[in-house]
């Protein structure tokens, strides 16, 4: 995230070790970091490479993999700035912008740059502005940044259950919630989904997601309670395993979306 003194990014300066756990890491410089299979997995605003080899030397552990590159590049080789999605505009922290939603993106996934995130933000807002109403209360999984949590806050929910496994994302989501004074509205949680899965009914689960977690999720019972599902974060060569993950109960497709490769679909349970 951006911490005093820094206003933007610019620099990545990532590092992968074979550490089990995080070291401290009290340090302005820092972006931010998470564990991931074991490995540390550590984000700077500068060269760190002295002080990563010493915390090696420290710990016994070693670099697995090192690297330095534009912001730009990190998540969908863009610039991210201020864009709009039906009637709201959502613009990063370091844009001086009157926008609806302001968002720091770190380095966590959920910039709405991505196609797979575009459409979900899309879909969000178009079922928002349906003449029934906007439903009530949502549950985001896969957050990262809690964009989509935030605008479906922004839209009308009145309750918003927003989950990673990610605890980089989880700061994130919680930050980013508070930026545009929807804390209240919006829990974020951190959990590992394939080991449990939050026991909230909502109206509306957005799901953008990797497919192999998509099919696992399908094989919940609890996963389909809300009647409303927004599925998205595969392409076209997935979708075969993924209809035959579902399961037996009546599901309607709604619609079926795709920008560049990347699908989404919408589900409603019949009745």
């Amino acid at each position: 995230m951006l911490r005093s003194p820094y206003t933007k990014y610019d620099q990545i300066h990532m590092y992968h070790l074979d550490l089990p756990e995080l070291p401290a890491l009290n340090d302005p410089d820092l972006i931010g970091a998470w564990i991931e299979d074991r490995t540390a997995v550590i984000f700077y605003h500068r060269n760190k490479e002295k002080f990563i080899q010493e915390l090696c030397n420290q710990s016994g552990c070693s670099i697995i993999y090192q690297a330095q590159i534009g912001y730009d590049e990190w998540e969908t080789g863009q610039e991210i700035s201020t864009f709009n999605v039906g009637d709201l505009t959502i613009s990063p922290i370091w844009e001086k912008t009157t926008a609806d939603i302001k968002l720091d993106p770190s380095i966590i996934f959920g910039s709405g740059f991505h196609p797979s995130t575009r459409l979900c933000l899309e879909t969000v807002s178009h079922y928002f502005a349906l003449p029934e109403g906007p439903p009530t209360t949502v549950m985001d999984l896969g957050t990262g940044t809690g964009l989509l949590a935030i605008t479906a806050a922004k839209l009308g929910a009145h309750r918003i259950v927003a989950v990673d496994n990610n605890s980089l994302a989880y700061e994130v989501a919680r930050k980013n919630a508070s930026l545009n004074n929807v804390e209240e509205k919006i829990t974020v949680k951190l959990l590992d989904l394939r080991k449990e899965y939050p026991d909230d009914n909502v109206d509306l689960v957005i799901a953008n997601l990797y497919h192999g977690l998509l099919a696992d999720l399908f094989n919940n019972p609890v996963f389909w309670r809300a009647d409303l599902h927004i599925i998205a974060g595969f392409i076209p060569a997935m979708e075969p395993e993924l209809l035959s993950a579902l399961p037996s109960i009546p599901l309607k497709l709604l619609e079926r979306k795709q920008s560049d490769r990347w699908c989404l679909w919408v589900l409603k349970k019949s009745a």
